[in-house]
Formats: C-alpha cells, sequence, structure tokens
C-alpha cells in the first residue's frame, strides 16, 4: 500500500528543503522502499536542486509536445498510449527514488478525454511505489486536478510570521476536502530566535496543528540552489513520531 506525502504551502517558505528532508529520512529509515517524487509546483525546481534539467512533464504528454525516447509502438488505445507515455518521462534519481514532473495541469472542469486518461496513468504510477510525495503548488486543489487520490500527511509549510501563518490557514481551507481525512498540520520553517508570542497566538486562533518546528539553517543562505539541509533533516526527525508515517520499529 502507497504512503502518500503532500507538502504545501507558498514558494519560498522552504517547501523543496522539506521534500528533500522527508526523502532523506524515508531512504534512511527503509532503505528497501521505493519513492516516487512528483514535483506539482509550476516552479518544477525539485529537479533543480539536485542539478537536473527534467524537461519531458506530464503536461508535454497532455499537449503532444512530448519528444520520445522510442518509436510510439502501433495498435494502442489511446489510455494505453498515455500509460506508455507516463513511463518515458519518469526519471530515476537513485536505486529507490524516481522523479515525475507535472507542470501546468489542466482543469478538472476540462471534460476532454485526456483528463481522465491521465488520473489513470498517473494513479497506475503512484500504486507501484511505497512512498509518494507530492511537491505541491499553494495548495492541494492543484494536486487534485492533476490526480484524485487519498493524502496521509499534508504538510503545510510556513515561516515564523503573521503573514504566512495567515496564509497557511487559507491553505488549509482550500485543501481540507481534498486531504480525504489524512493528517494535515503546519511545520513552522527557518525559525530563529525571534519572539513567537504573536505567531503562537494566531495559530491557536486559527486552530492549526503544528506538526514540527524547523530552525534556520545558516547553510542554506549560501547553497539555496541545493536546498539541502542536514539541520532541517535532524530536526525533522525530531517529531517524526507524531506523523501519520509508518514508523522505525527499534
Amino acid at each position: 500500500m502507497t504512503t502518500t506525502i503532500a507538502v504545501t504551502g507558498k514558494s519560498g517558505s522552504g517547501k523543496t528543503t522539506i521534500v528533500k528532508s522527508f526523502l532523506k529520512l524515508i531512504n534512511e529509515f527503509f532503505p528497501d522502499k521505493s519513492v516516487l517524487i512528483l514535483d506539482n509546483d509550476l516552479s518544477s525546481e525539485f529537479g533543480h536542486s539536485y542539478g537536473l534539467d527534467i524537461r519531458n512533464t506530464i503536461y508535454g504528454i497532455r499537449s503532444g509536445k512530448h519528444e520520445y525516447k522510442t518509436g510510439i509502438p502501433q495498435h494502442m488505445t489511446k489510455q494505453e498510449y498515455v500509460e506508455w507515455a507516463m513511463e518515458d518521462i519518469i526519471y530515476t534519481l537513485n536505486d529507490n527514488t524516481d522523479i515525475l514532473v507535472s507542470w501546468f495541469i489542466g482543469s478538472k472542469d476540462c471534460r476532454c478525454p485526456i483528463t481522465a486518461q491521465i488520473n489513470d496513468a498517473v494513479l497506475k504510477v503512484i500504486n507501484r511505489y511505497d512512498y509518494v510525495i507530492f511537491d505541491c503548488e499553494f495548495d492541494l486543489k492543484y494536486l487534485n486536478q492533476l490526480v484524485d487520490i487519498d493524502i496521509d500527511l499534508t504538510v503545510i509549510v510556513a515561516n515564523p510570521t503573521e503573514e504566512s501563518i495567515h496564509l497557511a490557514k487559507r491553505i488549509e481551507e482550500f485543501s481540507s476536502k481534498y486531504a480525504a481525512g489524512g493528517q494535515m498540520g503546519v511545520i513552522l520553517n527557518k525559525v530563529q530566535n525571534q519572539d513567537m508570542t504573536s505567531v503562537l497566538e494566531l495559530l491557536k486562533k486559527y486552530d492549526l496543528d503544528v506538526l514540527g518546528v524547523v530552525p534556520f539553517d545558516d547553510y542554506l543562505v549560501n547553497h539555496s540552489v541545493e536546498k539541502d539541509s542536514d539541520v532541517v533533516c535532524n530536526a525533522i526527525k525530531e517529531f517524526y513520531y507524531r506523523l501519520n508515517l509508518p514508523q522505525v520499529i527499534s
């Protein structure tokens, strides 16, 4: 059974760093498990953080602009064709981890057959993996336009400011109907030694569940492209036990 994690939040909040940290922890805790990173953020920066320029996307299949690595097999149904094309755009990051990039998404209101065909093809891909981590756009609505799937854990990445908490509440409101009863909460990211009183009061007022707190990492100031942080990874490890995810048995 596939475990699904969705990481949402405003651009610049540190979503990609959080996604990479979850990937590191899963690889560490469960080295034999397969992981798919589905980059659903329009910036498509997850691959860039590994020095990769991934240009083959689900949008390319939808728009008919994808250039295939091999010739197109004959006598396929349209659904078989979409599923075959989906395999063609999966990028292997390491022995246990693959990346799939969506880019632009068609509206759920679109009645063209390709919308349902892509949804079904993405579901088939997802169900092959032990874990799928979605690097989302602002909220879950954009992800739901691509694929309709239950989410075990939805993380809202917020910075320790009142403005960011207001946005986190909006994300929760927009996303709750797509979270299908899974766990949803805030990770406070980039926390320094500031007074957090007003932020904590606002979180309480909005009844937002704080999953954990991640400190600011100076290393990322000069290594922002790679978005790789041991500080962030270790912080998540400290509150991992609170998350609706498979736990490490000691």
